[in-house]
């Protein structure tokens, strides 16, 4: 902040008496607010809004052909037949099972080849390197020796979302493990606590945010890849309406699929987050 804004420059250059302290002491001051302000959590829905609203008169003024893509309130009228006749909700349930399945499977072994690879320096040898350079494959990479190893059926796709979410919880678990302060161990070794007590005392509160980050991301990745996956070869699911769809042109049913997939992230990641905040509610952080 200026000084010139706070008080004026006369007053730094002559001495001042009990009068001028006075003054000085008696002139507001302003605070400068440096952590963001805080918004509600409805915030969140501006940005998507805004986006519809848009989107709706750009498509009523004719600016957006249905042929490319159909108004949000056509598509919205579209999902609620599909949802009326119980369609979109059989494929919707198949879409979740098959996500929500790879989503387990990924992040417990994400989880224990974390603490395998970050307690033992035999795990961190044996694992570390050849996860790292899963990390640089695409997981769209792996549809093809998935295709000749598992078949084109449901085991393939559960198969692939989990080695999708495998990542980014053993990235965030591990790097959470090795941030642990030393400080805590010392202590732990001083109160002579056994090993399964370092590990639930010590070791899991510690690596528990990066696990949660980790998963923030691994909900989100385990829809992102159900998207492509579920174009290949199959009979049910979000994917397979949208798949058909494209090839009758109906942009209305393509809206809807991307509709119900954003929906399933956002709701999932919430939940993460709902738990986020429950579990660590210790921490104070800039948001807050």
């Amino acid at each position: 902040m200026p000084v010139d804004d706070a008080y004026p420059r006369e007053a730094f250059e002559r001495p001042l008496g009990p009068a001028g302290l006075r003054d000085l002491r008696s002139r507001p001051r302003r605070r400068v607010r440096l952590a963001p302000r805080r918004l509600p959590p409805a915030a969140i829905l501006f940005g998507p809004a805004l986006l519809l609203v848009v989107w709706e008169i750009a498509s009523l003024a004719g600016w957006l052909s249905p042929r490319i893509l159909a108004a949000p309130t056509t598509a919205a009228i579209t999902g609620f037949d599909m949802l009326k006749t119980g369609v979109l909700g059989d494929h919707l349930l198949a879409s979740a099972k098959r996500a929500y399945l790879g989503l387990g499977i990924g992040v417990a072994a994400g989880l224990i080849c974390a603490l395998a690879a970050g307690l033992t320096a035999l795990g961190e040898a044996l694992l570390d390197g050849l996860v790292q350079i899963k990390r640089a494959i695409p997981t769209l990479a792996l549809i093809p020796l998935g295709i000749l190893w598992l078949g084109i059926g449901d085991a393939m796709k559960v198969a692939l979302i989990a080695t999708s979410v495998f990542i980014p919880i053993y990235i965030n678990t591990h790097a959470g493990l090795r941030g642990i302060d030393f400080r805590y161990v010392e202590l732990a070794q001083s109160l002579d606590l056994g090993r399964w007590e370092f590990l639930r005392r010590v070791i899991l509160p510690g690596a528990l945010p990066g696990f949660l980050t980790g998963l923030r991301l691994a909900v989100t990745m385990c829809w992102t890849s159900l998207v492509v996956l579920e174009q290949i070869n199959a009979t049910n699911g979000i994917g397979y309406l949208m798949n058909r769809a494209r090839d009758y042109g109906q942009t209305d049913v393509l809206v809807v699929g991307l509709a119900v997939y954003a929906i399933l992230g956002l709701v999932s990641d919430a939940g993460v987050r709902l738990v986020e905040r429950r579990v660590l509610s210790y921490r104070k952080a800039l948001g807050s």
